[in-house]
C-alpha cells in the first residue's frame, strides 16, 4: 500500500515542473475562533547563483470560526543589492475538521501572488494534515500552483511541492523538529526549532527558525529560514 501511494506521488510530480522557492512555512491545518494575527517571515539562500533574501509581512484576520484570511506583502532583495517590494500575495486558510474529530485533522490553503512591478499571477491550492501522537505529531502540505503572465517561462507553468514537519512537543517553548521539502528537482532537509509564548488564552507569541540544506542537485543550496507570529 505505502508503496503504492508513493509510486502515485512520483508520477504526479513527474508531470510538473518545479517550483523556485518550496521552502517556506509548514502550514498546520487549524484556525482559532475569529483569531487575528500579524506574522513576519524571513528567508535566505544561499547556492552557486549567490544569496537571495526575502521577507514577508502579514495582517490576517478570521472571518468565521475555521476561515482566516492574510494580505502579505513580500519584500526581496534584487540583483543591484536593493531591498524593496517584489509582491503582494492573499491567502485563506480553511479548518476542514475539528482537532481530534478524526484520525487525522485536515485543512485547506488557498493562496493568489501577484508581482509588484510586472503582470506575473500565481494561484496555489494545498491541502494539509496533522497527526498527533502523544507528544510527536506530523504535519503535511500538499501544493499545486499555477502560473501565468506576460513572462513566458512561467505563461502556463503548474508546479507542486511537498512539505513535511516532524515535531516533537517537549514543552510550549520548545519544540524541536525536523522539516522535508521537494519537488520535481529539489529535496531539502533539515532541523527547526519553534514554540510559543502564551499571554492568555488568545494571546500569543509563536516563533519558528529553520535551516534546511539541499540533498540533490547544488552541494551549495542552503536555506536560513525564520518567522515570528503575534496572535490576538
Amino acid at each position: 500500500m505505502k508503496q503504492s501511494i508513493g509510486l502515485v506521488f512520483t508520477l504526479l510530480l513527474s508531470f510538473l515542473t518545479y517550483a523556485d522557492d518550496v521552502v517556506d512555512k509548514v502550514y498546520h491545518p487549524y484556525v482559532l475562533p475569529f483569531e487575528k494575527d500579524v506574522e513576519w517571515r524571513f528567508m535566505s539562500r544561499q547556492n552557486s547563483s549567490g544569496n537571495d533574501l526575502l521577507q514577508r509581512v502579514a495582517f490576517g484576520h478570521a472571518l468565521s470560526e475555521n476561515l482566516i484570511s492574510e494580505v502579505f506583502i513580500v519584500g526581496e532583495r534584487d540583483q543591484n543589492g536593493d531591498f524593496s517590494m517584489a509582491a503582494y500575495e492573499l491567502e485563506f486558510r480553511w479548518m476542514l475538521t475539528e482537532q481530534g474529530q478524526y484520525w487525522v485533522d485536515w485543512g485547506m490553503l488557498l493562496e493568489v501572488e501577484k508581482t509588484h512591478k510586472s503582470n506575473e499571477w500565481e494561484a496555489s491550492i494545498g491541502l494539509l494534515n496533522e497527526k498527533q501522537w502523544d507528544r510527536t505529531s506530523l504535519t503535511t502540505n500538499f501544493i499545486v500552483k499555477y502560473l501565468w503572465g506576460t513572462d513566458r517561462s512561467r505563461k502556463n507553468n503548474t508546479e507542486a511541492e511537498l512539505r513535511m514537519k516532524w515535531r516533537y512537543r517537549l514543552r510550549p517553548s520548545l519544540q524541536p523538529a525536523i522539516e522535508l521539502y521537494t519537488d520535481r528537482n529539489f529535496l531539502g532537509l533539515g532541523p527547526s526549532l519553534m514554540g510559543e509564548a502564551r499571554f492568555s488564552p488568545r494571546r500569543r507569541l509563536k516563533w519558528e527558525v529553520a535551516f534546511i540544506s539541499g540533498l540533490n542537485g547544488d552541494s551549495k543550496d542552503h536555506t536560513l529560514r525564520a518567522a515570528l507570529e503575534y496572535k490576538f
